[in-house]
């Protein structure tokens, strides 16, 4: 397994003495963020530069089957990334030859989709090598994501292409990680992971336009859908009027869900609030969390869920950190609340019956299930737990980090009320 410490990421900004990192401490970057790839995301819909990236000799691909990563059999499974000879059945040489507008323009629903690699940046850490690629100033290793499932109930001409390269990729030991939740690769590859998973997804899920209900097609190297004004399967007819064609909202976005998860403080700051599901194993607790509804700020999300979760009601707010979920599209908006009196704290699952039940732990209780109880849902805590004990999430999910920055904040003005 990895080992912890190469789970949690670096900050990816500049570590310096600055006025902010005096005040507020070191930034805390949570397990699939801070990804070392540079995503240009202004060169999306660059042809010549997306061409020459393609077929460049260092790009590498993340490639994933029903969203499941491939991966090198050799414990621990880390990703393998594809170079394109192996994958250009897939993916012709000649995919950026046209202009989007031209692509558009040319689309023909008779045509089966074809494999469409997302671009996910360049990764400049590497040693500059020559040879290396290079576009005007940026310099690096392009990462590139492609779906390898072929197309749903497509015809057999139209999967064989697809099973020609997982088989080959197969025959040379490899095999894409069947997980409900993989947390297990290196903090600089699970952020790579994270966005290749979730705009895969995307893609995915919205192969017909909202509005319309008609095909889309992937533009801006798959990080964009547009819904085409024509289609020349049918040139007299054309396609229904759309307005997403003639509004400034013309094309269809990667969607991300944004949710609240919060370490709860009691009063006196000698307790923390957390919650269990009704499909957590024994004694697993957790940190609570909702998703943000249209119009409520983080801040007001994050009282109205603990107190529809636990009937706990809240005072100060403070946001901690933040973590990509790509499971399929969240992100995870972390922050460290407390109660302003202990007439707040009394709990009731009577309004929401999400949770199993709600407790406030002692912060000693809560320093040994750090020590002893963490480990993943499906994963047995370690060998120095105590059976019974209170058990919690692993490091590499922002719940574990909320409640050891609760636990450690002076909010009394005398000693940090945890030593861990």
């Amino acid at each position: 397994m990895t080992s912890s410490d190469a789970l949690i990421p670096n900050p990816a900004h500049i570590q310096a003495e600055t006025m902010l990192a005096r005040q507020f401490g070191r930034e805390t970057a949570n397990y699939f963020s801070s990804s070392p790839l540079n995503r240009l995301s202004f060169l999306r819909s660059d042809h010549p530069f997306l061409s020459a990236a393609l077929q460049h000799p260092s790009t590498r691909f993340v490639l994933l089957k029903d969203l499941a990563p491939l991966v090198q059999t050799a414990a621990p499974a880390a990703p393998y990334y594809a170079r394109y000879d192996e994958i250009q059945p897939l993916v012709p040489a000649t995919l950026y030859d046209q202009s989007e507008e031209d692509l558009l323009n040319a689309y023909d629903s008779r045509t089966p989709a074809a494999a469409t690699p997302i671009f996910l940046g360049l990764d400049e850490t590497a040693p500059k090598r020559e040879g290396a690629f290079t576009w005007k100033s940026y310099a690096g290793t392009p990462y590139f994501a492609l779906d390898v499932t072929g197309p749903r109930g497509g015809e057999e001409e139209q999967q064989a292409p697809y099973r020609q390269v997982v088989e080959a990729l197969e025959a040379k030991g490899l095999s894409f990680l069947q997980a409900r939740v993989v947390m297990s690769f290196a903090a600089d590859q699970a952020a790579i992971y994270a966005q290749a998973r979730a705009l895969i997804d995307w893609n995915t899920r919205n192969t017909f336009c909202g509005t319309c209900g008609q095909r889309t097609v992937a533009v801006h190297s798959g990080t964009k859908r547009a819904c085409p004004a024509t289609d020349r399967a049918r040139p007299a007819a054309g396609r229904p009027a759309c307005s997403t064609r003639t509004t400034i909202s013309n094309l269809s976005f990667p969607r991300t869900d944004p949710t609240v998860i919060v370490a709860v403080l009691s009063a006196d700051a000698q307790r923390i609030l957390l919650g269990r599901g009704k499909r957590f194993p024994p004694h697993w607790y957790s940190t609570l969390a909702g998703f943000v509804e249209p119009a409520e700020s983080v801040e007001d999300a994050v009282r109205r869920e603990v107190w529809e979760e636990a009937g706990v009601t809240l005072s100060r707010v403070v946001l901690h950190s933040s973590q990509p979920w790509p499971y399929p599209a969240n992100l995870m908006i972390g922050a460290i609340a407390q109660v302003s009196d202990a007439a707040h704290e009394a709990i009731t699952l009577e309004h929401d019956p999400e949770l199993e039940d709600a407790r406030w732990f002692d912060i000693a209780e809560v320093e040994e299930a750090l020590r002893n109880g963490v480990s993943a849902l499906g994963d047995a805590p370690g060998p120095e737990y105590t059976e019974g004990a209170l058990r919690l999430p692993p490091p590499t999910a922002i719940a574990n980090q909320l409640i050891r920055a609760a636990i450690s904040i002076d909010l009394l003005g005398g000693e940090k009320n945890s030593k861990i």
